[in-house]
């Protein structure tokens, strides 16, 4: 079975209350669709990363996404992680402000996660930061996941070519 990290940005979106931006609620229900119909096709995982975020804000939607993150798989932040995070900040591909962004990256790498899942298209879901970090990845000996949004793998591939 494939695995999928699942970022901070969906677990939000899986459980907010509609959105009445149009683009924002276009998707959250496509994370609803992929949570109901897709999540099971792949192991699924967080790190504390994901849990420090989503314990951040509103009591009651902390709670949701709390409830929803104690279903999933924890993945360890290991010395091997935090120093794949530490090397991706100091590359400047990602802003000071993004370390998140970068520990979510060097732990679903370091797990050799097939995916990582996330709304995040400003850092995560680029295809041009994405490239870069992949590249840096790959000199310390590691495979990036694809990163992706839940609309990407929301559809099972088909067997025809």
């Amino acid at each position: 079975m494939e695995s999928v990290y699942i970022e901070t940005t969906v677990l939000s979106y899986l459980v907010a209350l509609p959105a009445k931006d149009v683009v924002i609620a276009g998707h959250q229900k496509t994370t609803q669709d992929w949570w109901s119909f897709r999540r099971n096709a792949f192991d699924c995982y967080i790190s504390q990363v994901v849990i420090d975020e989503i314990s951040a804000g509103d009591p009651s939607e902390v709670r949701k996404r709390l409830a929803v993150a104690d279903s999933l798989d924890s993945l360890a932040a290991t010395e091997s992680a935090e120093q794949l995070t530490e090397s991706i900040m100091k590359s400047g591909i990602l802003p000071p402000k993004a370390i998140r962004d970068a520990a979510h990256i060097a732990v679903a790498t370091v797990h050799k996660v097939q995916y990582l899942l996330t709304w995040n298209c400003k850092h995560l879901a680029n295809a041009q930061i994405a490239k870069r970090v992949a590249n840096l990845c790959r000199l310390a000996g590691y495979e990036m996941p694809t990163s992706c949004t839940p609309e990407e793998l929301i559809e099972e591939p088909s067997n025809e070519e």
